[in-house]
C-alpha cells in the first residue's frame, strides 16, 4: 500500500451538487440518477451542507403507510428546503490530506462523506466507499 497518497488521488472530482433555491424531489431524482447517497449543497463554488439520501429517508417516512408513494413523497418533500434538512456543520479536508488522515476521521465520526475544500472552494468528495475501493485495489 503507498504510504503518503493523497486523498485527491482517489476522490470524486466531477461533483454532482445542490444549490439551497433547489428542491428536494430534484435532490431524489439527483441521488437515483447518479446512483449517489451524497450531495454537496454550495453557492457558487463554496459548500454550504451536504445533503445525504439518508437525510431524504428520513422525511419521508410516510411512504411505508401509504400505497401511493409518489404523492407522500412529493407533499413531504414540499414541506421542508434542503437548507432545512441538510447538515450544515461539516469537516472539510484539503486535497493535501493523505487517505489515512481521511480513513481516521471518517472511522471516529458519523457520516460517511467529506468534502474536500481547498482555500474555500470545493474541488470534490470523498466516501467512504472510495476508501473501501481504494483499499480493494490494494490487494
Amino acid at each position: 500500500m503507498k504510504k503518503g497518497t493523497l486523498i485527491s488521488a482517489i476522490m470524486t472530482k466531477n461533483v454532482i451538487t445542490l444549490n439551497t433555491t433547489d428542491n428536494l424531489e430534484k435532490a431524489e431524482s439527483l441521488f437515483k440518477k447518479h446512483h449517489i447517497r451524497h450531495i454537496p449543497v454550495v453557492s457558487g463554488t463554496k459548500i454550504l451542507g451536504m445533503l445525504s439520501y439518508t437525510d431524504l429517508l428520513r422525511i419521508s417516512f410516510a411512504d411505508a403507510v401509504y400505497e401511493d408513494e409518489e404523492s407522500v413523497d412529493t407533499m413531504v418533500y414540499n414541506m421542508f428546503s434542503i437548507e432545512q434538512v441538510m447538515a450544515k456543520s461539516l469537516i472539510s479536508v484539503p486535497t493535501s490530506t493523505t487517505i489515512k488522515e481521511v480513513a481516521e476521521i471518517l472511522s471516529k465520526k458519523e457520516f460517511h462523506a467529506i468534502p474536500v475544500v481547498d482555500n474555500g472552494k470545493l474541488m470534490g468528495i470523498v466516501t467512504t466507499t472510495d476508501l473501501i475501493n481504494f483499499l480493494l485495489k490494494q490487494f
